[in-house]
């Protein structure tokens, strides 16, 4: 979330920078995630395409214009959410023509009823950033796990997390 589409520009090619340099082999920033990418796209050998894709999918985020049609959305849920199926079977060594089409209709209905999800929650508390919570507590369980995302301490449900989004949201801070 940015206040000026420019700003956004300028995230978003630093986040382009550094997935290049992820794949030419190249240091890359001290950051939580794109040290956990790094490591990801080094042992799993996975495809720039994809990275490339999900952060064209963010830049359509900056334009204020709704989607023109329903083949709009699905395009964009194809970007955003179905290309993260993409990479979690390449990161299981899944890697065949009848797996990518179970990740693209997967990907779009989990976009799909991501939205449909978020809307009467969205309505009752207001703030767009509250995912921030949510994310931070996930990043942080990522790094004690050392950046496996098969470490089987992640997949514990987190028991606190209703109570740290209600915290958040009468505090107004993600």
């Amino acid at each position: 979330m940015v206040s000026e589409p420019m700003l956004g520009q300028i995230r978003l090619q630093w986040w382009r920078e550094n997935i290049a340099a992820a794949f030419e082999g190249g240091a890359v920033r001290r950051h939580a995630v794109v040290e956990a990418l790094t490591a990801a796209i080094r042992a799993y050998g996975l495809t720039r395409a994809h990275f490339n894709r999900l952060v064209d999918a963010r830049e359509e985020d900056l334009v204020e214009e709704p989607l023109a049609s329903l083949d709009a959305l699905e395009d964009y849920a194809e970007a955003s959410s179905a290309r993260l199926v993409y990479l979690a079977l390449e990161s299981l060594d899944v890697r065949d023509r009848a797996a990518e089409q179970a990740g693209f209709h997967i990907g779009i209905a989990y976009s799909l009823a991501g939205l449909l999800r978020a809307i009467p929650f969205r309505a009752r508390i207001g703030p767009a950033l509250v995912p921030a919570v949510i994310a931070e507590r996930s990043l942080a369980r990522l790094k004690r796990a050392g950046y496996d995302p098969f470490d089987p301490a992640l997949t514990a449900p987190d028991t606190m997390q209703s109570w740290r989004l209600a915290i958040a949201s009468l505090r107004k801070r993600y």
